[in-house]
């Protein structure tokens, strides 16, 4: 397919260090919804046992959402984490490769391909997730969020979207606000 072809595609990442990567990816996701596009967002880290504000909105929207994750790598083993990581991501490329969705988010897929805290190539290799982008049915605009995200991948990006902190209430110790954080 044409790179200026119109249906083709597209790879926008939502990327650094600053707020609202996941919040610009709902939003794209309730976009394509609201334009009649089938979207899965699949979640890498966050676990179905918290509930967080985009899971609740897209049940009512009937937005496909899967939390694959057991949390942040502080609070299991990494045994659990890696595990959680080979299903996170069997699941995610069997329905990228599918073709039954127009929009598939993988949201914080960066922060995963990051883990420095203990050995995560067998269980989710960067060569598998690269292989997964270039080959998904052409069809199919792909999301990926989270922080560091890999050079290869944001090579061969349509979109790059670095969020970047200038400001956060955080430092001044206000924690995790509802509605706004999760």
């Amino acid at each position: 397919m044409e790179k200026n072809d119109k249906k083709r595609g597209l790879l926008l990442v939502y990327t650094g260090d600053g707020k609202g990567k996941t919040t610009a990816a709902v939003g794209l996701a309730v976009r394509a919804t609201g334009r009649g596009k089938k979207v899965l967002m699949v979640q890498f880290i966050k676990s179905p046992e918290r509930t967080y504000g985009e899971k609740i909105i897209f049940d009512k929207l009937g937005i496909e959402i899967v939390q694959k994750g057991i949390g942040f790598t502080w609070t299991k083993t990494p045994e659990e984490h890696r595990q959680a990581l080979k299903e996170a991501w069997a699941f995610a490329s069997e329905k990228l490769s599918s073709g039954e969705y127009d929009v598939v988010i993988l949201d914080e897929l960066n922060n995963a391909l990051a883990i420095d805290r203990f050995p995560i190539d067998d269980v989710l290799p960067l060569s598998d997730v690269l292989e997964a982008i270039q080959n998904r049915p052409s069809h199919i605009h792909l999301v990926i969020t989270g922080r560091s995200a890999k050079q290869e991948i944001l090579d061969i990006a349509d979109l790059v979207t670095e969020m970047k902190p200038i400001k956060h209430y955080y430092d001044e110790g206000i924690p995790a606000v509802l509605g706004v954080e999760f």
